[in-house]
């Protein structure tokens, strides 16, 4: 009876520490499945693993192949026929009437033949040389617009990784305003008892209270949203937690280059190029549409086996051979009336995208000029805010001790406490929004760097 009892209570521990391990090897699991990345990390995954980038870089091989397809056109073109056919006798109607005067000749019944031709070009007119360089124009652009897609997602990473930062800071002074509240929850209500306050204070420090808490909730929720928002830009596995890695220190971006720079920068960035080779391509539509004006000439060649010969009557019943090289010459006379309207559309599109490149040089100017503005008045706060933070302090360590010496009212602490938490609030926000704006201005200057 002891031994069952000792054996009983033996399985039982057993199944208790089997139990706790499988808890903590599942909390350990859960542990790692939460991905802490640091900015510089949020950008390199980004780049590899974006679907918008993988995308872009599948248009660069596509433009490639199209490249070789055009290069193509200059290789002889081949072909191997073959045919079989039955045939009926020939009929003559000799007679001056119809259907009179009827005469038949035998026919060889069958007929076999199998030829094979080519064609290779000498020349067209230009047209496939200005095709392939219309294919490699095109290239070029397949190129800038994936730089363009890797600068746009590397922005936007930024964007939202300093969202989170900034919302996270936001937290921490919820949190510790929180704290404050009740403890000061607690004084008001412990002066009520007393009869010293009444009891609308208390329902004042309530309602701070709670609006504090309501507001740190929409922000965590806010928070959980642009995580998500990050997870997807850069890649995370959905069923992989994320957090930013707030110990790792964001460099402050106090340099400010003159606006000439940004804009020399700018007038080569990749929308300007990508206009610029916009307009090449419409130079070199136009010389292509111009061929149409030129002949074109080939060389040609065929080679057959034919069975029977039919280039006697009546036919032979043997099998020949019959080859035949040259160069044949084209020139399409009603182009010089029908192309006419083509040249003047390939001419219009050119004017179209001159004016559009310089529409797009005058935003980019307009759109340097504010962020580079901008980015002037955030720095120039630097020093306004450190000081209203100082002063917001220093008005809430004076209105709190006339709170608790009974000179001022609750309504006075809560708006001191609601200036300390703003100014608190814009220290950080202001630092967050300086870095922000400065990769804008490198952004739209085309200049944003390879790592932060």
């Amino acid at each position: 009876m002891f031994l069952k009892t000792t054996n009983s209570t033996d399985d039982c521990f057993s199944r208790i520490l089997l139990l706790l391990l499988i808890v903590l090897a599942f909390n350990g699991l859960q542990a790692q499945q939460v991905h802490s990345v640091s900015l510089k990390e949020a950008l390199k995954l980004a780049k590899e693993n974006n679907k918008k980038i993988l995308r872009s870089q599948l248009e660069i091989t596509l433009s490639e192949q199209n490249i070789k397809e055009s290069k193509e056109l200059r290789l002889p073109e081949i072909e191997l026929n073959g045919e079989y056919s039955r045939i009926t006798n020939i009929t003559e109607f000799k007679g001056s009437g119809f259907l009179n005067g009827k005469e038949v000749t035998k026919a060889i019944p069958e007929i076999y033949q199998v030829n094979s031709t080519f064609k290779m070009p000498i020349y067209a007119g230009n047209k496939i040389n200005n095709a392939i360089k219309i294919a490699n124009q095109e290239s070029e652009i397949a190129k800038i617009k994936t730089e363009k897609t890797e600068n746009d997602i590397e922005l936007e990473v930024v964007a939202n990784y300093l969202s989170i930062y900034k919302m996270m800071e936001l937290q921490k002074i919820f949190e510790e305003n929180i704290k404050e509240e009740k403890n000061r929850l607690k004084e008001v209500q412990s002066l009520q008892k007393h009869g010293t306050v009444t009891k609308n204070e208390v329902i004042r420090a309530e309602l701070q209270l709670s609006d504090r808490e309501l507001n740190a909730l929409t922000n965590s929720k806010n928070i959980k949203i642009a995580l998500h928002d990050l997870k997807t830009l850069i890649q995370i596995p959905e069923n992989e937690e994320i957090a930013i890695d707030t110990t790792a220190a964001l460099e402050e971006m106090n340099g400010l280059d003159p606006y000439d720079f940004y804009m020399t920068k700018a007038l080569q960035n990749e929308e300007m190029r990508m206009a610029s080779q916009e307009l090449n391509i419409k130079k070199t539509e136009l010389q292509l549409v111009k061929g149409n004006y030129l002949p074109t000439v080939n060389f040609f060649g065929n080679y057959g086996f034919y069975y029977p010969n039919y280039k006697f009557f009546p036919p032979n019943p043997y099998l020949y051979t019959l080859g035949q090289v040259g160069i044949e010459a084209h020139f399409d006379i009603s182009a010089l009336y029908k192309n006419k309207t083509k040249v003047e559309q390939a001419n219009k599109k050119i004017e179209w995208q001159q004016m559009q490149t310089e529409i797009i040089k005058d935003e980019i100017q307009d759109k340097l000029y504010k962020e580079h503005t901008q980015y002037q008045e955030i720095l120039e706060k630097f020093v306004v805010v450190d000081k209203a933070l100082d002063l917001a302090n220093e008005n809430y360590r004076i209105v709190k001790l006339k709170y608790l010496n009974q000179l001022v009212l609750i309504t006075e602490m809560v708006d001191a406490d609601n200036a300390l938490l703003q100014a608190k609030y814009n220290k950080i926000s202001t630092r967050l929004d300086a870095v922000l704006k400065h990769y804008e201005l490198l952004h739209t200057a085309g200049i944003m760097p390879n790592e932060i």
